[in-house]
């Protein structure tokens, strides 16, 4: 299990002279286990937060924990092997690599784990199984629905067996019925293994889902 803690974590971006405060001060825990579904309108600084939890970018102030290692402590190459080792990502537009397979595209992040090719070989079989696409594995991404691409994504995000999955707005692109048997899949892997589930969204079905809503605005929480 993860457990997350942002301590006063500030973030701006520069657009040409014009600073743009994304944000400010903010402060949040997420316990070992829990679904927090992160909900505010576009520019509240959903995607920003997850993007530091996520070590995708670094905070301006403040710090991000994890499991009690400051993220900001740590040297590029060590972030990067903790980063893997700790976290999978869902994204809205599923990111995944056009050109290779969804095997190849759940393989991925493996690949940097030092792990010999039968162990690869099975841990991405069973991850293409657990999401229901083992007989897709030799499709590429245009060949598949928007659905089977959002599985493949949390094929790929849980293969390296990370404890913390942050999701960046994960059913937006998909009909009612497919994103709840996405929504399903995350939770599955809570249940399972304890994941920790942190997601950004407007999906109301998904909100209601979570354990704990956090409405964020202008860079601030809210309060209820």
């Amino acid at each position: 299990m993860v457990h997350v803690v942002v301590r006063d974590v500030v973030k701006t971006y520069r657009l040409g002279r014009t600073v743009v405060p994304a944000l400010a001060g903010l402060s949040l825990e997420v316990a070992p286990g829990e679904f927090v579904a992160l909900v505010g309108p576009s520019g509240s600084g959903k995607s920003t937060l997850l993007h530091l939890i996520g070590a995708l970018d670094r905070a301006d102030r403040g710090e991000v924990v994890i499991n009690g290692q400051r993220l900001d402590t740590l040297a590029p190459g060590a972030l990067a092997k903790f980063r893997s080792k700790t976290m999978g990502f869902v994204f809205q537009f599923f990111s995944l690599v056009p050109v290779l397979t969804a095997y190849e595209n759940v393989e991925y992040p493996l690949l940097f784990q030092g792990l010999t090719g039968s162990a690869r070989r099975r841990r991405t079989a069973e991850a293409l199984d657990r999401v229901g696409l083992a007989a897709h594995a030799r499709h590429r991404p245009d060949q598949l629905s928007g659905g089977q691409q959002q599985r493949v994504a949390i094929a790929r995000a849980l293969v390296t067996g990370a404890r913390l999955i942050l999701a960046d707005e994960p059913t937006a692109n998909l009909d009612s019925q497919t994103g709840e048997g996405i929504v399903n899949l995350l939770e599955e892997a809570r249940r399972k293994q304890g994941t920790t589930l942190l997601l950004a969204t407007h999906d109301p079905g998904l909100v209601r889902r979570a354990d704990r809503v956090v409405r964020l605005q202008d860079g601030r929480i809210r309060s209820p």
